[in-house]
Formats: C-alpha cells, structure tokens, sequence
C-alpha cells in the first residue's frame, strides 16, 4: 500500500528529511552526553555528602535532568513535569540554604504576619509576628518567640507568646502565655525559596499561587507568572529556529554542512543566552514577564524572517 505522503513529497525531500533528523538526533545526543558529564563533576560532592543512592541518582534526579535539557536545547517536548529533577535537587543542596530571613507577608486583605528567621528541618520560624488590620486601625497583635509547623494536624503551634487586643481607646494584653494551636493560611513552603520550584508545579497550582502571591507581595510574583506565560510561548520557538535552520541550510557554500551547521548552533546558544537575560531583566529590572517571555521569539524570529528573505529562491 502506497504511503499518501508519497504523493506530496519525493525522494529528494525524503532524503532531505532524513538527513535533517538524523543530525538533529546525533547532536542533541552529543549535546545530553556532555552536559551530563560536567553535571556529575561539579555535583558529585552533593551525591556523596547526601548519601544518593545509583538508583535514585540515575532514575529520580537524571531522569527529570535529561528531558529538562532535552526540552532546553530543542523545544520539540512541550510541559515535561520536571518534579523528578526539581525534588531532588532541593532534597540534595544543590540551591544551597533554602530558607528566608526577615519574611512579611499578607495572608489576606486585614491579616499581615512577619517572620524574622526560619529553620527548613524543624519548621520552626523565630520572632513571629500577627497583625490584624480593620482599615488602618490595628484591633489584634500577636507576637510570639516561636512558631512551628504541624504537618500531620496542619497546624501552627505558638509558643510563648503574647497578645494585644484593641478596641476603640481600650486595650488588653495577655503575656507569657505557653502554647496555642491555629490555622494559618500559610505552609513551610512560604519562608523557603528555590529558584526551580515553580518549574515542577501543574498549571492549576501555579495559577493558584499567584493568586496568592497577588496578596502576599512576597517578590516572587514575576518568577510564578514568567514560568506560567514561558509553558504557552516557549514552544513556539521550535518553529522559530527551524525557520533560521532552513534559511541558513538553503545556501551553498564551500566545505560542506560544517559552516551553516556552526552558525545554526551559534544561534541556538544564542537563543539561550537571550532567554536568560530575559529572565533576568523582568525579575531584577521591572520588564513585564509577557514581554520577556516574548522577546527571544520576537527577535529571532525577526532574524529568521530576514535570512528567510535573503535566501536563495
């Protein structure tokens, strides 16, 4: 039975095709295999102060770094879960101290807590603070020296703590008062930080967090919704750098493929470079996170239209 691609392209094109995907498969393989082995030399003290396991090593950590690079180098896989790589990476040190000092955040419109320290092991944040607000009269402030998280009751436990109610021109205030138990909106996740974090969550955990992010103000707002608006653009640039690869493959030049095929991986790495500092330029310099998220497609794909028109017709 006759293939029905066959009517619409020929053996020319086939051959092209192959050719194509064949050095796009060699290279990206070559590409892994390198970073893999620079990856083992500059973690291999994490693997051994941490205890990893071959098995975790292998199946947890390199199993979610492999499509993370594999998505990286070439857009052609699109939402990998990176939760694999990401959990172990935290779980191992690779970030270095996870935890926040001097935190304030807003639980909600009239609630505002401050943590001056927090420990990640023991769940135990210092000098706590909890004000609440009715306009921009304060009514309720409690202040306690410790506060530690329950994970099995989903609680917070206050420990030697004191507070201040106010009403009108009247004020009470309970001091060294031992334990109290209560629900806060907020999680150990809150006074931790990693730089990765929101790669591994699901679209609908990301959108929920930057819901609450909107009213906590903790500055991590521009990094949830970059990650959020990179998962719907970032694809994009598989078509942006094929139309580079076939302008720049479309001219003869002398000495083979190894000229056009430099260039291309230039460019790639330079499409990489560019995203970086995208990245960089909306979390440190005010650049709206779609306009960044946008910036590399836009300015490649404006090259790649270029060469498109300069080349050979």
């Amino acid at each position: 039975m006759n293939n029905p691609l066959n009517k619409y392209l020929k053996i020319i094109d086939w051959y092209i095709i192959k050719k194509y995907l064949g050095t796009f498969v060699f290279t990206l393989v070559i590409f892994i295999v390198i970073s893999v082995v620079f990856d083992i030399s500059e973690h291999l003290d994490n693997f051994l102060s941490h205890h990893a396991t071959i098995y975790d090593i292998a199946f947890k950590y390199y199993a979610g770094f492999i499509p993370f690079y594999i998505n990286l180098l070439s857009p052609l896989i699109n939402f990998l879960a990176n939760k694999l790589k990401v959990t172990f990476e935290n779980t191992h040190g690779f970030n270095g101290d996870p935890s926040k000092n001097e935190v304030h955040l807003q639980l909600d419109k009239r609630t505002f807590v401050y943590v001056q320290t927090y420990d990640p092991p023991s769940h135990t944040g210092y000098q706590f603070v909890l004000e609440k607000f009715d306009g921009d009269v304060l009514r309720e402030k409690i202040v306690a020296n410790t506060i530690t998280y329950d994970s099995l009751k989903k609680t917070w436990s206050l420990r030697n703590y004191s507070i201040r109610r106010v009403s009108g021109l009247r004020e009470k205030l309970d001091m060294n008062l031992p334990q109290k138990d209560t629900v806060l909106e907020l999680s150990p996740s809150d006074f931790e930080t990693h730089d990765n974090i929101y790669s591994a969550m699901s679209m609908s955990l990301l959108n929920s967090n930057i819901d609450k992010e909107k009213i906590r103000g903790s500055g991590n707002l521009r990094d949830m919704q970059y990650e959020k608006y990179k998962r719907f653009v970032y694809p994009l640039a598989s078509f942006v750098l094929t139309l580079i690869g076939v302008s720049i493959s479309s001219r003869k030049v002398r000495g083979g493929i190894g000229l056009p095929l430099g260039i291309g991986l230039f460019l790639c790495f330079a499409y990489i470079v560019v995203d970086k500092f995208a990245l960089v330029f909306a979390i440190k310099s005010g650049l709206p996170p779609l306009i960044a998220v946008c910036l590399p497609n836009g300015l490649f794909g404006i090259l790649g239209c270029y060469l498109l028109y300069k080349a050979p017709k």
